[in-house]
């Protein structure tokens, strides 16, 4: 798709020379982390493992901010941060963390897919108007969802569903209130500002669950568990959730969150082929129902995109 259609051309030919590195590195790395987050609660519980991976990740890219001597966010961007880390991190990445403690990471990461049909119906409710393609891609997006959700793994563990439920709506809410209501800070100013707040607030709920102590019985820590964690700061959280960001910023939504083709992908096979996980017959259906549904939805937008 030609973005230089739906941005404007000064600001479209700075986006270019980075918009494929940012998506390579939300559709390789982000699929790849599922994988990881489950290697890590090993040794460090959800919300812990989650609070202390944007903390460290946050403050490594506010101090390239201070240090380059770029603009840091204002009162009201520390606000707009706190308010987005607190949905996407707080809630969607601690939950998602919550979730893989009851089900594997490639059906999460497929559950996950549904994300682009909660940005569009959360368009909806702030006034945008979803196409065709897009009623199409959220009704057969929802059904596979129903289907997954009836599959052995999701009907053996409610609060694994609940969970990734709580992370996927928390999450969408986020990036559209992102774009749309609560800009943060230009560059990475923005990223590691929202990437503290939501570290910050991770923390409390976890220091409230009373995982600290978990951790402390786990220590030492299991050695994958530990190079799982470090992979999760400087790839996940460094490289690919700001890779995330700028896409939000730079590209359409429906660029922004087509990882979620790839991400399912990578993540069953993944689980499959290092943790053993395994996906039924009805499971591998369901989650060709979703990414068809997230498919429509990406033609949806594209379409619209060439119009304008």
């Amino acid at each position: 798709m030609n973005h230089s259609i739906t941005l404007p051309p000064s600001r479209a030919a700075r986006a270019a020379p980075l918009l494929i590195p940012a998506l390579i590195a939300c559709y390789l790395v982000w699929g790849s982390t599922y994988l990881a987050i489950r290697l890590a609660l090993v040794s460090f519980p959800p919300f812990f493992q989650m609070g202390t991976r944007f903390l460290v990740a946050g403050a490594l890219v506010m101090a390239w901010v201070i240090i380059r001597k770029q603009q840091r966010p204002t009162l009201l961007e520390w606000r707009n941060a706190l308010v987005i880390g607190t949905l996407m991190l707080g809630g969607g990445m601690g939950l998602t963390a919550s979730a893989e403690v009851h089900i594997g990471s490639g059906l999460i990461a497929t559950f996950i897919a549904v994300v682009p049909l909660m940005v569009s119906a959360w368009g909806l409710l702030l006034g945008q108007r979803p196409s065709r393609l897009d009623w199409a891609g959220m009704a057969l997006g929802l059904a596979g969802v129903l289907l997954l959700v009836k599959g052995a793994s999701f009907s053996a563990a409610p609060v694994g569903l609940a969970c990734i439920a709580g992370a996927t709506l928390l999450w969408s809410l986020g990036s559209v209130l992102s774009t749309a209501r609560l800009p943060l800070a230009s560059g990475p100013a923005g990223f590691g500002s929202e990437m503290l707040c939501g570290g910050a607030v991770l923390m409390v709920i976890s220091l409230a669950l009373g995982e600290p102590h978990q951790v402390a019985s786990n220590w030492p820590f299991q050695p994958a568990a530990l190079v799982a964690w470090l992979y999760l700061v400087v790839f996940g959280s460094l490289i690919a959730f700001s890779a995330y960001m700028y896409l939000l910023a730079n590209a359409a939504p429906a660029v922004a969150t087509s990882y979620a083709f790839v991400n399912p992908l990578i993540a069953i096979f993944l689980g499959a082929f290092f943790a053993g996980e395994h996906v039924t017959r009805g499971e591998w259906i369901a989650c060709g129902v979703i990414l068809t549904g997230v498919f429509l939805i990406f033609r949806g937008k594209s379409a619209t995109g060439e119009r304008k």
